[in-house]
């Protein structure tokens, strides 16, 4: 990679070194072009107007999310964020009254709030399946737990607060041999690591645009596997997602634009667009290869510092790294390193509070670089933190 010209081509790492593509990343220019582009051609000729002018490369971005996943476009919605593509799927699936719902101890709060309203309201359980002796969902543990009850498994790929990467083409593989419906976030997994559908196994998968794919916030999308699109009605429709045909009766679409509304943003759907292809551009293989090793440098220079502990598990670590310094109060050194122009985040037990629970963790601090960080930005962060610590 050529990291002079990525640098070049991302405005805001000349304000600060930016270690958050876990929460929301740097956009590149070409990313908020495309955003103003848009804006500013709604300012110009109206909104109607800016959609019907680039009404052929708005529709194009159906295409590139399908490619950048391995989807076809007729599988792909585009949404507003990652949790509202989840709940969309999740709340459409017709589980029956008993029903289990499988998942996993590293599961995102708000996936899971989901989980105990459903429980409530529809009388569903809510089955936590074990950890292996590395941290990641245990593939054997999980299988053990199938039986004809099994409504559901949804698990989180990569966690929001640390660097575990679950097994998740392992968990398809089981979903698919018991024929159960399988929701997967990807929210923090696409952008810094390739994602094939097929391969994974997934009947569905949430992902959002402003982390590591670098797009603009209040951008996402959901791929729906086109078995689902025959049988799979939406809690909330609206005249987009099914036209009313008759004066008694409306139409579902025929592909997964049916979770989809009318009204939408045009400009950061293009922003996603133009995202997706210049992740796509650079190959994510060497995202990954590039992220995930500037991420291992970090934990190892973190390591080195009186007190810090690491607390990324899993056999495998991804580009978030997440750590604990003795005697230093995670939010209030964020807010530290911010006014130094330094810029990493904190994630709370409430996120993921049964992992949280499960191996008692306190706030953590979280650093997720990306391709355009440095090993000297990596350098500098630590320094930082080490003059921050208690002597």
């Amino acid at each position: 990679m050529d990291v002079e010209k990525l640098r070049a081509e991302t405005p805001g790492t000349a304000n600060g070194i930016h270690l958050l593509a876990a929460g929301s990343a740097l956009m590149p220019q070409p990313v908020i072009d495309a955003v103003i582009n848009h804006t500013n051609l709604e300012a110009r000729l109206g909104g109607y107007e800016a959609h019907n002018q680039m009404a052929d490369s708005l529709d194009n971005v159906y295409d590139i999310v399908a490619a950048h996943i391995g989807a076809n476009r007729r599988e792909i919605a585009l949404m507003e964020n990652a949790t509202v593509a989840w709940c969309h799927a999740f709340y459409a699936l017709p589980l029956k009254p008993g029903a289990r719902i499988l998942t996993c101890e590293a599961e995102y709060a708000a996936n899971y709030v989901a989980f105990l309203q459903r429980a409530k309201r529809d009388n569903l359980v809510i089955d936590v399946v074990p950890s292996d002796a590395g941290g990641a969902v245990d593939p054997e543990a999980l299988e053990a737990m199938i039986d004809d009850r099994v409504g559901l498994i949804a698990m989180t790929w990569i966690p929001t607060n640390g660097g575990l990467v679950n097994p998740a083409a392992e968990v398809g593989r089981i979903a698919r041999k018991y024929h159960i419906p399988y929701l997967l976030d990807a929210c923090q997994a696409v952008g810094q690591m390739p994602v094939d559908v097929e391969a994974l196994g997934c009947d569905f998968l949430s992902a959002t645009g402003r982390k590591f794919l670098r797009g603009p916030r209040g951008s996402g999308f959901l791929y729906v596997a086109r078995k689902w699109l025959e049988t799979l009605e939406p809690a909330m429709i609206d005249h987009f997602a099914a036209p009313w045909v008759a004066r008694d009766r409306y139409q579902l679409r025929d592909d997964a634009r049916r979770f989809e509304s009318w009204e939408n943003s045009y400009a950061l759907r293009a922003g996603l667009g133009v995202a997706m292809e210049y992740s796509m551009a650079l190959g994510m293989e060497d995202i990954q290869e590039r992220t995930w090793g500037l991420a291992a440098a970090c934990r190892d220079m973190l390591a080195e510092l009186p007190g810090a502990r690491i607390r990324d598990v899993g056999a495998q670590h991804c580009a978030i790294v997440s750590f604990t310094i003795a005697g230093l109060e995670p939010i209030e050194a964020v807010a530290a390193l911010r006014e130094q122009g330094i810029v990493i985040g904190a994630s709370t037990p409430s996120s993921t509070r049964l992992d949280a629970e499960a191996r008692d963790l306190p706030v953590v601090m979280r650093a997720a670089p990306h391709y355009y960080n440095t090993e000297q930005e990596l350098k500098q962060f630590v320094q930082a933190l080490r003059a921050l610590s208690p002597k």
